[in-house]
């Protein structure tokens, strides 16, 4: 059933169902955005515009927040930490009078239970070790082997160094086994570039 929803479109920022993405608020926009959900369902939609600009163009699918902290700051800005509830594709931009902009979107289904094949997951996790090595991440690999499939891929997928595309791309894919499949190639892609750039394109 399709419902509306007000939009917060930042570039490179990408939240997963389940997973947590703190924000500073600060734009008078956003700042109403915030107020106004906080006073309806405390619920925010996350999407990427395709480009940095106002009236830019939206990618087709986003994830649905709910604002579980709020830091209303005495000037108005805000600090809040989103957790992801559902993944949406944008079916139309609405014509709204409010000064933030809201779409009318879907809310994409996904499979609680899915896990990866045993030989999936020890793929991923060798990889990941190649590229936390070539990148000089510190990382705690005993707590990484105690986290349940679904937090692993989404996890890596919401924070890695990847760029907007890429990122989009990896919340694009419709079952948990094509996330890590496609993380695997982007984490061997980025571990062959230049790690002075800090960046990885899918150009």
């Amino acid at each position: 059933m399709p419902t509306r929803l007000s939009i917060f479109p930042i570039p490179g920022a990408i939240l997963f169902p389940g997973l947590h993405l703190p924000l500073h608020v600060f734009e008078p926009r956003y700042r109403a955005l915030v107020g106004d959900a906080l006073a309806r369902d405390r619920r925010v939609a996350m999407i990427q515009p395709q480009r940095a600009a106002d009236d830019a163009p939206l990618y087709e699918v986003g994830c649905v927040g709910k604002i579980e902290e709020v830091e209303a700051l005495d000037d108005g800005r805000y600090n809040i930490v989103l957790t992801g509830e559902a993944r949406f594709r944008v079916l139309r931009e609405l014509d709204v009078s409010t000064p933030f902009r809201q779409v009318e979107g879907e809310l994409l289904p996904e499979d609680e239970h899915a896990a990866l094949a045993s030989v999936e997951r020890a793929g991923f996790e060798q990889e990941a070790r190649r590229f936390a090595e070539a990148q000089g991440y510190l990382v705690d690999w005993d707590s990484v082997a105690r986290l349940d499939d679904r937090t692993l891929i989404d996890g890596v997928s919401q924070i890695a160094p990847f760029d907007a595309a890429a990122k989009q791309a990896l919340l694009e894919c419709p079952s948990l086994t094509e996330r890590c499949e496609l993380l695997v190639q982007l984490m061997q892609f980025f571990g062959h570039g230049d790690p002075e750039e800090g960046r990885v394109t899918l150009q």
